[in-house]
């Protein structure tokens, strides 16, 4: 068989697979469909559509059960959009994160939660908090943890007052890119625009590539990339979700100076998330300071074999010399041996919050 005959046939199964590829996936619409149907049946207005428990199981699934060759991860990406595609019908999804466009934290909102929603931008975490307390988001994404610079103090400084919980987590290598619009030549780049700290991680790569370029900074990277697209010889260092908000070119990718950056999102709502199976809580514990005092807070986990993942304090408040200790650790709220661990905590402690449990981020 010649190369055009051989071409021909695989192409012709191609689009064989492709048609039931169409049919399955309208199948699965109906099916969610019909589910929305049910649930607007029995709850009313009040139905909630989006379970992050069994978006996480769903995903799990098919990474576990993908034969190859695509990446477990490419696949699970695959099925969050169409699991976002098919949530559209019900009820589109309206999601507030730290704008403006093109931010790591719009990444990660559409990372989590597919292509297929409403993302709403706002200037500060306290808006974000505020928009979905009152509603007008179903769930908000904001950034808690950098590898680089550690805890954000003043994203958990917001649960300390707020009734929201703590639905899920996500995680983004925050890799940054040399962006320019279509025909700009590197040799001619006078003047990048990005945020300041982005200058500061590209610091080494820039010394070495463009030493006389002007570096200007802006307060986000979709400025900087609006700024690229619209000014000749001119680029912006953001991230990848710019190339598409704003119509970039990629002129040279991962230029930070440390290339194994992460950023941790957390995603707030109004409801509880039941259990996935591979799950996280966090919990809020107040007790003043005094001798054994952080001992008498770990020891029930210790006894109780539930593996801690992260304690942060912060002050409560200065004249008592009294803090919040904020304790994420692995299982759910529902959990046997949890409610075990966190009966006895509640006896040591001025105050115990539960401030979510969510599950383990499949992607």
């Amino acid at each position: 068989m010649d190369e055009q005959a051989e071409l021909g046939r695989l192409r012709e199964r191609i689009d064989a697979i492709d048609q039931q590829l169409i049919e399955l996936i309208s199948e699965r619409a109906r099916c969610a469909q019909a589910v929305a149907e049910v649930k607007m049946r029995a709850q009313g207005q009040d139905a909630v559509f989006f379970r992050p428990e069994r978006e996480a199981q769903v995903i799990r699934r098919v990474m576990e059960r993908n034969p190859g060759p695509l990446s477990d991860e490419e696949m699970g990406r695959l099925f969050r959009e169409v699991m976002s595609a098919c949530l559209a019908l019900e009820r589109p999804m309206h999601i507030a994160y730290l704008g403006p466009e093109g931010t790591f934290t719009h990444a990660a909102a559409l990372k989590h939660f597919g292509y297929s929603v409403v993302t709403l931008p706002f200037d500060s975490d306290a808006e974000i908090f505020r928009e979905v307390e009152a509603g007008e988001a179903h769930y908000g994404v904001v950034p808690v943890e950098t590898s680089t610079e550690g805890i954000i103090t003043h994203t958990l400084d917001r649960f300390v007052t707020s009734p929201l919980k703590i639905c899920g987590e996500v995680q983004i290598r925050t890799h940054l890119f040399l962006l320019a619009a279509p025909g700009t030549e590197p040799r001619h780049i006078k003047r990048i625009y990005s945020h300041p700290q982005s200058f500061v991680h590209c610091r080494q790569w820039l010394e070495a590539h463009f030493p006389n370029a002007k570096l200007v900074a802006m307060s986000s990277h979709g400025e900087a990339a609006l700024k690229a697209a619209k000014e000749p010889h001119s680029a912006a260092i953001a991230g990848e979700i710019c190339t598409e908000l704003f119509g970039l070119n990629r002129l040279e990718r991962n230029i930070e100076d440390s290339p194994n950056q992460i950023t941790r999102f957390l995603i707030i709502g109004r409801e509880k998330v039941g259990p996935s199976g591979q799950d996280k809580t966090v919990v809020l514990a107040s007790r003043r300071n005094e001798p054994g005092a952080l001992y008498e807070l770990l020891e029930p986990f210790h006894r109780h074999q539930i593996s801690l993942t992260r304690i942060e304090s912060r002050p409560a408040d200065a004249n008592t010399w009294t803090y919040h200790f904020f304790l994420e650790f692995e299982g759910h709220w529902e959990d046997t041996p949890v409610k075990a661990a966190i009966a006895e905590l509640n006896q040591r402690v001025s105050d115990l919050r539960h401030l979510g449990s969510f599950p383990v981020g499949a992607l």
